[in-house]
């Protein structure tokens, strides 16, 4: 086949013309060695938009066509390239190409698991729930537990936790654990805190809360390290398990149009695992993996960082710990009590001479350190143990990151830039949050939570995320969250706190260029730029010209990783999760 005969059209938005280029891109292999694709609305930001604050706009660049070679950008251009002898060539048909986006936090295998368990997310009441719960144990009769996620009391009446005699209503002859949507808490039924050995005696672990009623009874929901009483009855998934739940994920990640996500918090054998899969050929995406801190982790440490391997497509070269819990169960840490809850201020979860202890093991040995950090006193403490536990040379080679950032003390903000210290936020907490947040923190403190333009003008690197599963890993929901401050019904009018909103381009460099640069990355990818990989997606409207409220309407229709296709989408639509769960 000639180099004219391989190119095909995209003029026409038909279905036909849309399968028609993804079986073009499907009958590429890894023998492509050159790639022309043509006639694209093409964007890019730029590696010296990094050095501008709050002026990403200045380092975007438009083109046409993208040269790809042995995987890489070869070239891009505004003009139409001619194509080398041998050259596939791909008409692109007008459609908007974006590098491709990079999800600086979320939980790759819990998100995996997330499709085999009951779904809570969204359930708007505690009947609802339920009802979701009971419809699920009849349809899983044989597993030992009743697993499910997604849980939130706050939309509820009376917005109050449920309990363990609520659960019991539907399912009693077998353990239920279901986490709380951030993932900080678990509500179980009775039977599970009868395996676990729970009962008025049971003290709270450092770190951790059993909610009791008026008479110190437990009462089925157990937040942050109490956490762990119930979790560690649970039987331990095998790798076979874990392998599937990783596969499972990616696949469903690569379709959103991610082409890289950093995996918040692994174990060793989820490393090796990863290890495995890109042996065999199996990651579709690009992993920088978070070793997360344990006496097992600590040892991995001693031996330093993991080089990239399987062409950039793992690397484990960060720790992650957690110093507080999360601010919709109440155990982010604050400097002064919860708004909605006197006497109370959140859970710390290290001391911060242990937080300390680790911080100097990670800097001795060159690993990132990425602490998560959601109250003001979890972002203070964190602050402080980067400040007094790294030398700044340190600081600049590891780049230390705290996740999340949410709620930061205004005298705090700046510190991050005079740090070096990355903010890795996701932006979609902030319209998810919105409805409880200043109720938690008051009219005050509000002003330093989800501060990003703060963050931005202080001269702070920001990278974005979404803490998939606790948000949907879609990226282009994290740009409207970022755009808009808004949810997806566009309230707030003009966005909640909108003198926090983030410009397109600014929104666009957190998922691409800075998501890059959090995991060391940037001369490699984040841009489609000559010599880093060819990652980019082609989506089904302009993210820089569409109306505000179509930016999370956005869909892929092709995904590529390295100059080959991963994934391409039906009109851009994923399928439904149930679709997905009725197939497997």
């Amino acid at each position: 086949m000639g180099v004219m005969e391989s190119k095909l059209s995209l003029h026409s938005p038909s279905l036909a013309a849309l399968a028609a280029l993804a079986l073009a891109f499907c009958n590429f292999t890894a023998s492509a060695q050159t790639v022309l694709v043509q006639n694209v609305h093409g964007y890019t930001l730029m590696d010296k938009g990094l050095t501008d604050k709050g002026t990403a706009d200045q380092g975007i660049q438009k083109f046409s066509s993208l040269l790809i070679v042995d995987g890489h950008v070869k070239q891009v251009s505004t003009n139409d390239l001619k194509a080398p002898a041998g050259a596939k060539v791909i008409d692109g048909g007008g459609k908007t190409m974006l590098p491709g986006l990079i999800d600086a936090h979320g939980h790759v295998a819990n998100y995996g698991e997330e499709q085999e368990q009951v779904d809570l997310r969204g359930s708007s009441s505690l009947p609802e729930a339920l009802r979701r719960v009971a419809a699920f144990s009849k349809d899983n009769p044989r597993d030992a537990w009743l697993r499910g996620r997604g849980w939130n009391q706050v939309p509820w009446a009376g917005g109050a936790f449920p309990t363990a005699k609520d659960l019991d209503s539907v399912v009693d002859t077998r353990p239920a654990l279901l986490m709380r949507v951030d993932g900080h808490a678990i509500w179980v039924n009775t039977r599970a805190l009868q395996i676990a050995g729970i009962t008025k005696a049971t003290a709270d672990p450092p770190g951790g809360q059993i909610v009791r009623d008026t008479a110190g009874e437990p009462t089925g929901v157990l937040v942050d390290a109490a956490k762990a009483l119930v979790e560690q009855k649970v039987p331990e998934a095998d790798d076979r398990t874990i392998k599937r739940r990783l596969q499972a994920s990616m696949r469903e990640l690569v379709k959103v149009g991610l082409t890289g996500a950093h995996d918040a918090g692994i174990d060793p054998r989820q490393y090796r695992i990863y290890r495995e899969l890109g042996a065999s050929g199996a990651l579709p995406l690009r992993i920088y993996a978070m070793l997360a801190d344990s006496p097992e982790a600590r040892k991995v440490m001693v031996a330093g960082p993991k080089a990239p391997e399987f062409a950039d497509r793992l690397q484990l070269r960060a720790v992650k710990a957690w110093v507080d819990g999360a601010l919709g169960s109440r155990g982010a840490a604050l400097l002064e009590d919860y708004s909605d809850q006197p006497q109370h201020r959140g859970l710390m979860l290290y001391t911060p001479e242990k937080l300390q202890g680790l911080a100097k093991l990670t800097a001795a040995h060159g690993w990132q350190l990425n602490i998560h950090a959601i109250g003001d006193a979890g972002n203070r403490v964190a602050l402080d143990t980067f400040a007094n536990s790294y030398t700044a040379a340190q600081r600049q080679a590891t780049r230390p990151r705290i996740e999340h950032a949410q709620v930061v003390a205004l005298n705090d903000i700046p510190r991050f830039a005079q740090l070096g210290v990355i903010a890795s936020i996701q932006p979609t907490h902030a319209t998810s949050d919105m409805n409880m947040a200043e109720a938690r923190v008051g009219s005050t403190r509000i002003h330093g939570a989800y501060a990003w333009r703060k963050l931005l003008k202080s001269g702070a690197r920001l990278a974005g995320g979404s803490d998939f599963p606790v948000e949907l890993p879609n990226p282009f929901h994290g740009l409207y969250a970022a755009v808009t401050r808004q949810d997806h019904d566009g309230k707030p009018p003009g966005g909640w706190y909108p003198e926090e909103k983030l410009t397109r381009a600014e929104a666009l460099r957190l998922f691409t260029l800075d998501a890059a640069y959090a995991g060391h990355m940037e001369t490699k990818i984040g841009s489609l730029e000559p010599g880093k990989w060819a990652d980019f997606i082609l989506i089904d409207r302009d993210y820089f010209t569409v109306p505000d409220s179509e930016i999370d309407d956005i869909h892929v229709l092709t995904t590529w990783l390295g100059g080959h296709k991963v994934s391409e989408s039906d009109a851009g639509i994923p399928k439904p999760k149930q679709a997905y769960l009725a197939s497997r």
